[in-house]
This record gives structure tokens, sequence and C-alpha cells, in this order.
């Protein structure tokens, strides 16, 4: 699956690869290939994601354009 937005969010959070890779506790080059769309990213690491940028998974995968994370039950 093509992600299209982590580069898109990181930046907006003004962010460097380094630092996204270190709160996910991965190698700069690891997010990279995550970025370039090379390796395809885990489930864990995509939750991680999503409180970060305080959005949900599907938006972050490109399978809505609804921002806004789900609400908690």
């Amino acid at each position: 699956m093509k992600i299209k937005r982590l580069k898109e969010l990181r930046e907006r959070k003004d962010k460097s690869q380094i630092q996204i890779a270190e709160f996910l506790g991965i190698s700069q080059q690891h997010y990279s290939m995550y970025e370039l769309n090379k390796r395809l990213i885990p489930i864990d690491l995509l939750v991680k994601l999503s409180y970060l940028y305080e959005t949900s998974i599907d938006y972050i995968v490109g399978l809505t354009d609804k921002k806004e994370p789900y609400p908690k039950k």
C-alpha cells in the first residue's frame, strides 16, 4: 500500500526524519524508506504516528480525507 501523507504530516509538525525515526525507535534510513514507499510500515508504528499527528491511520494511508481522529469509546 502506498502511503502518501507521511512526509506531508511530518513537515506540518516541522519535524525532521531523524526526529520522527527517534520517536519510533528506528533509524532515519529505515524511516526514509517508509516515506519513499520502498518499505511497508508496520501497524504499530502507524498507531504511534496517528497519536503523534492527532489523526487516524485511515487519513495517514489516504483512505479518507477527514483529518480528525476517530472518537475514543
